[in-house]
């Protein structure tokens, strides 16, 4: 998100106030963003709740046959540290949603030294189809962000979702993310995973996690056709300098595909060479 922040408003200073000896706490911006898709009777998609916040701005964009799309567009510079920032996606039974991103998200230190919260919710129901597709998420230096996206499918719901983070701009040191990944399906959990790297992390830049590398992600398909023909692995990134990637099945209709490279660009050719069936 590139734009710089309007000035926030304070209210008028009611005189000396007392603070007790403790600690300040981190405040910053709050916002939420939803969106609702439902298909009418003719079948196609429609956008009942599309409802942006601060910086969240939600746009609509031309459809794709009968699928409506949504992009995200940064209206200020978010998210600083003491931010809490929110966004619901909800596709109900038999939608068929895309939410895209204008530009990569920046996570940027903040004036409080506070961290900053990044909370995505995912909502897919029975025949629905939902594509979650934003830019990168960029850990600026002096950042710190954790980021949680929960997933809620129907049994027969499909999805299609890709996270991928950059540490650090060009030339500098990456901030501190952790990020939270959990998709339940039908009731159960599909998977269950957590990934942190920068300042106080243990081991985040070895051999056993990035190994050098700047640039993470991973792509995770669920659909019932998995059930009848599941994916097959597949190694990615044979070459020097392209980074590396994988391809495994899960237990249960999905596959997942995680990548490591040493830039974005390269990350995302390899997410989508993991995409291809």
């Amino acid at each position: 998100m590139t734009l710089a922040p309007p000035e926030r408003t304070r209210p008028r200073n009611p005189g000396p106030v007392r603070v007790p000896d403790a600690a300040p706490a981190a405040h910053g911006l709050r916002a939420t963003a939803r969106v609702t898709a439902r298909t009418g009777t003719d079948g196609t998609t429609r956008l009942p709740v599309l409802d942006g916040d601060g910086p969240l701005a939600l746009r609509r964009v031309r459809a794709y046959g009968k699928q409506a799309r949504v992009c995200v567009v940064g209206a200020m510079s978010a998210p600083l540290g003491g931010d809490r920032l929110r966004i619901e996606v909800t596709a109900e039974d038999g939608a068929d949603l895309c939410v895209t991103a204008a530009a990569a998200t920046v996570a940027l230190p903040g004036r409080t030294g506070g961290h900053a919260t990044y909370d995505v919710e995912l909502t897919v129901g029975e025949g629905a189809r939902l594509e979650w597709l934003p830019e990168p998420l960029i850990s600026a230096e002096g950042s710190d962000l954790r980021m949680t996206t929960t997933v809620h499918l129907a049994p027969t719901a499909r999805l299609v979702l890709r996270e991928e983070q950059v540490l650090g701009r060009s030339g500098e040191r990456t901030g501190r993310l952790s990020s939270r990944l959990t998709v339940h399906r039908a009731g159960r959990t599909l998977l269950d995973q957590e990934t942190a790297y920068g300042p106080g992390t243990p081991g985040w830049d070895t051999a056993a996690v990035l190994g050098g590398n700047r640039a993470t992600g991973q792509l995770l398909v669920v659909d019932p056709a998995y059930d009848e023909r599941p994916a097959d692995v597949l190694l990615l990134g044979t070459g020097p300098g392209e980074g590396q990637g994988v391809r495994s099945p899960l237990a249960g209709p999905a596959a997942l595909t995680t990548a490591v490279a040493p830039d974005g660009l390269r990350v995302r050719r390899l997410l989508e060479a993991g995409g291809q069936r």
